[in-house]
């Protein structure tokens, strides 16, 4: 199981991006989908997941109206489009998946990560 991450940059605030996530070793079917971030000095949060089996999706508060998650089947990638960006969305981003049953946001519950891609917002 590989996660390969890409995308990601420098976003004036306002702006946006999508970041991608390619899998390996798995199709992404109906595995779950986290989206991660850890701003300097902070813990790694749980922005946007996708339980297991298109399960419940849960949104931080941060993620609700400007986040949202797609998929290329084709092309075995899902992709977190960030909208309306500020500077509070700075960190590095991480996506992640497990092949048991995930049903939350927790990192605890994720056991295969990408490799993190950074993402700055500034004018």
């Amino acid at each position: 199981v590989q996660l390969v991450q890409s995308g990601g940059g420098l976003v004036q605030p306002g702006g946006s991006l999508r970041l991608s996530c390619a899998a390996s070793g798995f199709t992404w079917g109906h595995y779950a989908i986290g989206w991660f971030r850890q701003a300097p000095g902070k813990r790694r949060e749980g922005i946007l997941c996708i339980g297991s089996g298109g399960g419940r999706t849960y949104y931080a508060e941060s993620a609700k109206g400007r986040f949202t998650i797609d998929r290329d089947n084709a092309k075995n990638t899902v992709y977190l489009q960030m909208n309306n960006l500020n500077v509070e969305d700075t960190a590095v981003y991480y996506c992640a998946t497990d092949l048991q049953s995930v049903f939350g946001c927790d990192e605890g519950f994720f056991g295969a990560w990408g490799q993190g891609t950074q993402v700055t917002v500034a004018s």
